[in-house]
């Protein structure tokens, strides 16, 4: 984590599954939904929610490709979600005296 990043607590980001959706993408340029799926071990829908808020929040973005002749949906976090991401992560260890 950036040393540099300034602690702001998110409550978009701070509910648990929408953290560990972020957790996930923050590591990577791109994610399959199917991986964020599997991850957070829930139904289609609940990831679907959960990124809808995101990317009206500006934090994700969501496309389409094809792969192997099926769709696939991709999510990547903007650099304003790595942002509110990282600035929430920084303030959750300044709570807990990191």
């Amino acid at each position: 984590m950036n040393k540099d990043v300034e602690p702001a607590f998110d409550t978009l980001v701070h509910a648990p599954q929408r953290l560990q959706i972020c957790a996930t993408l923050d590591l990577v340029d791109s994610a399959e939904f199917a991986l964020l799926r599997e991850t957070l071990g829930v139904s289609d829908s609940v990831v679907s929610k959960h990124l809808k808020t995101l990317e009206e929040a500006g934090y994700v973005k969501v496309s389409k490709g094809v792969l192997d002749r099926r769709t696939r949906t991709w999510v990547a976090m903007t650099k304003a979600g790595r942002t509110a991401y990282r600035g929430h992560v920084a303030a959750l260890r300044q709570i807990v005296g990191g």
